[in-house]
């Protein structure tokens, strides 16, 4: 359809894009990328047959395949938007759909992108219309996804954003000013052998329920948990270190020491994920902090100038692979 208005309306249209795209769906050949009658009646059969059941996404989406709850997604998506009956008139309509004769007609700037590996529709089909639609524009993408909203998607938009502006827009990693916190179990290693596993996995599991009570308390946010450490973040630095206070306190009476440490910083959102500087800094000042001790970087202790909060000086240190000299303090419980 977009095909057809941009041949019959070039003074209506500013510009066509295609993604993944076909002249035709039959075979031929001369056009051998697309479905025989045979296969064509076979897709009709499946598609009305497996419409209403959970999704087969090995063609059109490899990359969340195994994804069971994108599955879920998927298949309600179709079950929402179409009837079974619906979606095969639907494909029996587009399978009739033959514009080869057109498209070197179109006058309009055109811009063809097909991932290469697509097995849902043949790069085939996009090579043709480049090479049969005068002056159009066509790139080739890396990824194997059919559909255009999974894989690498903002190489899809990049492509787009040039051709339509002129310019690609360059895109700063999302960052948040936030504070990080690190905890870790002091001589783990030892109580595991005077406890053994069953007794140590159920004090870790006390020690875990301690830790994530009061990241609850002091709004924090569990980020990443690895065996006997966690690392949280804080949109508020006194409330970090009250929340590691805390937590110090309440793990000496499960006859355990925690060492913390605690930085604020600019952090790189990556998924659920911190990562960035300010979060090795973190981690290289809870290295550093004593069995029950709660470390801070000079950067925390100023932030939180008038809270009440006091702190020991702890001099000045090296912390491995970040630049400079950090001088660290103590949080006084």
């Amino acid at each position: 359809m977009s095909i057809l208005f941009a041949a019959s309306y070039p003074a209506r249209t500013s510009a066509l894009i295609l993604y993944a795209c076909y002249a035709w769906r039959g075979w031929s050949p001369e056009y051998p990328w697309g479905r025989t009658e045979k296969q064509a009646e076979a897709f009709f059969k499946t598609t009305e047959s497996d419409w209403g059941g959970l999704a087969d996404l090995h063609l059109r989406g490899p990359t969340r395949a195994a994804d069971l709850n994108f599955q879920r997604w998927h298949s309600a998506h179709r079950r929402l938007s179409a009837s079974p009956g619906a979606a095969v008139a639907l494909a029996r309509m587009n399978a009739q759909i033959d514009v080869r004769g057109i498209v070197p007609s179109i006058r309009v700037p055109t811009l063809i992108l097909h991932r290469v590996g697509d097995k849902a529709m043949d790069v085939g089909n996009s090579r043709y219309l480049a090479k049969h639609i005068p002056a159009a524009k066509y790139i080739e993408l890396a990824g194997d996804d059919h559909h255009v909203y999974l894989g690498e998607t903002n190489a899809i938009v990049d492509e787009i954003e040039e051709f339509l502006t002129g310019t690609r827009h360059t895109r700063e990693p999302d960052r948040i000013l936030t504070t990080v916190l690190f905890t870790d179990l002091a001589s783990s290693t030892q109580r595991v052998v005077e406890l053994g596993d069953r007794g140590w996995r159920d004090l870790l599991e006390a020690h875990h329920k301690v830790v994530r009570e009061y990241l609850a308390r002091f709004r924090g946010r569990e980020i990443d948990t690895a065996g006997d450490g966690f690392l949280a973040a804080f949109d508020g630095p006194a409330r970090a270190v009250r929340a590691a206070c805390g937590i110090v306190d309440a793990v000496r009476r499960l006859g355990l020491e925690v060492r913390a440490g605690l930085h604020t910083g600019e952090c790189e959102i990556i998924g659920e994920k911190l990562g960035g500087i300010a979060v090795h800094i973190g981690a290289r000042v809870a290295s550093l902090a004593s069995p029950g001790e709660v470390l801070v970087s000079s950067t925390v202790k100023d932030l939180v100038a008038g809270s009440g909060l006091r702190f020991e000086d702890r001099g000045v240190h090296i912390l491995k692979g970040v630049p400079g000299e950090w001088r660290l303090h103590a949080a006084e419980g």
